[in-house]
């Protein structure tokens, strides 16, 4: 799997999120770099549209993502 086509625009990845988990560099490396399609963001993303993107939705909450797409 290559890198996420919404890198160069993610505010997570660009570090522009509020409260960074510790491990922010695992994060963007299992989630940004190699494997988008369990990106918590990348799934809201490719449903809702970015336009519907919880400003504070990090790549490993796809529990909080699956119930957004449920509403």
């Amino acid at each position: 799997m290559s890198e996420c086509e919404f890198i160069e625009s993610c505010p997570f990845f660009n570090g522009k999120l509020a409260n960074k988990p510790a491990d922010i560099e695992k994060l963007k490396a299992d989630y940004c770099k190699t494997n988008n399609l369990h990106c918590a963001r990348y799934i809201i993303a490719q449903s809702l549209g970015k336009e519907h993107m919880p400003p504070d939705l990090y790549p490993h909450e796809k529990e909080r993502a699956f119930e957004l797409l449920a509403k």
